[in-house]
C-alpha cells in the first residue's frame, strides 16, 4: 500500500499526549488519515517508566476545581479544560477498552495489572484498529504553513504534508528541541526542571539514609514556599512526596537561586514553637530521671532522634533533669527548624518534567488551537503546564489531547 503524500493530521510526538490525541481524533472521525512522528526509536517511553513501571495513569480526584489545584502552572486554565475531560473520563475511557484502573491509598491510579505495558498495548491496539501510521526516528526540523497545508521537514530529509498538526513533543531539558515551534511564531517560555529532590551540601544526615517521617513540614528559608507530608532522608539529601511537591511549586524560584538555598525542616509537622517548648518542659519535669537520647519523643525513629540530640550537644548519659536550657533550645530548634544547605538537585526517578514551554495565552483553550496559526494544535507537556507527582501530568496530557482531537475531528 502506498502511503498518502498528504495526511489529514500529523501528530508530532509518540508519547502519551500524541497517542491519545491521534486515537481520539480517529475515534471521532474514522475517515481521517493520521500519521504519528516520533523523534526517537521508542514509543510511549514515559508511559513505560512512569510509576516505577506500573504507569500512574491519573489521580483519584473526580472534580475539575480540586483536580486543577495540583498544578503549579496552568491551574486556572486547566479548571475549564477539566470540565470538558477530567480524571473520571480517563477512567471510563480505559475501562471501555478493557483496561481497569484501581486507586491506591494516596490517590494515585494504576492499571489493575500493575504493568505499564497494559496501557501501551491498549494504545497500540487502538492505533492498529484505526490504521494510524507511525514513523520512528523521524525528528522534525522545520514546520511551515503553505496555503492550507503544513509542510513538515524531517531530520532525515523527508517532507510530509498535512491539513492539521498536533504538537505533543513532551517536556525537554534542551531548548533546542523547541526551536522549530518558535520559528512558526510561538513564544517558548523558559524550560525549567520540576519534580526533583534536594542535594544536601553538608551530608550530616547521610548515615540515616532510608529513614522517613510521615508528616514533616518543609520551608524554603526567606520565602513563602512550604509543604507538609512524608519526607525521606537519602544518601544525597532530602526526598519523599513533600520534597517533590515543594520542588514543583517552587521550581521557578529555585531555578533563579541556582539550586543554592536553605531548607528548614520540622520533623514533627507544622507546629508552633511555643507549643513544642511547653511539651519539652512538661516532659522534662514529668520524666526527670529518664535518659534523653534513648527515649525518642514524637514517635521519631530512634536514629533520627539520636542525631537531633547530638546536634543539640546532648550527651548519651544525660537525663532530662540535668538538661541545661541552652541544649533544650537547640533540641527545639533541630526538631522544628533543622537547617539543610541545599546545593543542586537530583531528577526524581527517570521522569524528566519541565515547566515552561508553549505559552497558554497563545492558544484557544476551548480547542487547544494556536491563535496565530490555524489548524495547529498543542497538547501535553510541551505546554507551560505541569503538575505535582501522582498522575497529574498524565491527566493534563489526556485532557489537552482530548480537547485538541475533538476539534481536529470536526472536518
Amino acid at each position: 500500500m502506498t502511503k498518502p503524500s498528504t495526511y489529514d493530521l500529523i501528530v508530532i510526538g509518540g508519547g502519551a499526549a500524541g497517542f491519545f490525541g491521534a486515537i481520539i481524533a480517529a475515534e471521532k472521525n474514522p475517515r481521517l488519515k493520521i500519521l504519528i512522528l516520533e523523534k526517537t526509536s521508542k514509543l510511549l517511553s514515559k508511559v513505560k517508566i512512569s510509576g516505577g513501571g506500573r504507569c500512574n495513569v491519573t489521580h483519584n480526584c473526580f472534580e475539575a476545581t480540586p483536580l486543577s489545584k495540583h498544578y503549579p502552572r496552568g491551574q486556572k486554565e486547566l479548571k475549564n479544560i477539566f470540565r470538558q475531560f477530567q480524571a473520571s473520563d480517563t477512567v471510563k475511557w480505559f475501562e471501555a477498552k478493557g483496561v481497569k484502573l484501581k486507586a491506591e491509598e494516596d490517590g494515585r491510579m494504576f492499571p489493575v495489572t500493575d504493568d505499564s505495558q497494559t496501557i501501551i498495548d491498549c494504545f497500540l491496539a487502538e492505533v492498529k484498529k484505526y490504521k494510524i501510521e507511525i514513523e520512528i526516528n523521524e525528528g522534525v526540523q522545520v514546520l511551515l504553513k503553505e496555503a492550507d497545508l503544513f509542510v513538515v521537514k524531517c531530520d532525515s530529509g523527508k517532507i510530509i504534508r498535512s491539513k492539521k498538526v498536533l504538537v505533543a513533543i513532551g517536556g525537554h531539558p534542551n531548548a533546542r528541541a523547541y526551536e522549530w515551534i518558535g520559528s512558526i511564531g510561538h513564544k517558548i517560555l523558559p524550560l525549567i526542571p520540576t519534580l526533583f529532590t534536594f542535594n544536601d551540601s553538608q551530608k550530616e544526615f547521610k548515615e540515616l539514609m532510608g529513614i522517613s517521617v510521615p508528616n514533616a513540614f518543609i520551608k524554603i528559608a526567606t520565602t513563602k514556599f512550604t509543604e507538609v507530608g512524608p519526607l525521606l532522608i537519602t544518601h544525597w539529601g532530602l526526598s519523599g512526596p513533600a520534597i517533590i511537591k515543594l520542588s514543583a511549586w517552587a521550581a521557578e524560584y529555585l531555578h533563579q537561586a541556582n539550586y543554592n538555598f536553605t531548607a528548614l525542616v520540622s520533623w514533627i509537622g507544622d507546629v508552633k514553637e511555643d507549643t513544642v517548648r511547653d511539651e519539652l518542659l512538661n516532659y522534662k519535669s514529668s520524666h526527670p530521671k529518664q535518659k534523653i537520647i534513648t527515649n525518642p519523643l514524637y514517635n521519631l525513629p530512634q536514629r533520627l532522634w539520636s542525631r537531633l540530640c547530638e546536634l543539640a550537644e546532648i550527651e548519651e548519659v544525660r537525663i532530662w533533669a540535668e538538661l541545661p536550657q541552652k541544649n533544650l533550645n537547640r533540641l527545639l530548634e533541630n526538631l522544628i527548624r533543622c537547617s539543610f544547605h541545599i546545593k543542586g538537585k537530583t531528577t526524581f526517578k527517570e521522569e524528566f518534567v519541565t515547566c515552561g514551554g508553549v505559552d497558554l495565552r497563545e492558544l484557544n483553550l476551548e480547542t487547544m488551537e494556536s491563535k496565530m496559526v490555524s489548524n495547529l494544535f498543542f497538547a501535553g507537556e510541551v505546554l507551560n503546564v505541569d503538575g505535582e507527582t501522582g498522575g497529574f501530568n498524565f491527566q493534563a496530557a489526556w485532557s489537552t489531547a482530548y480537547i485538541a482531537a475533538q476539534e481536529i475531528a470536526k472536518n
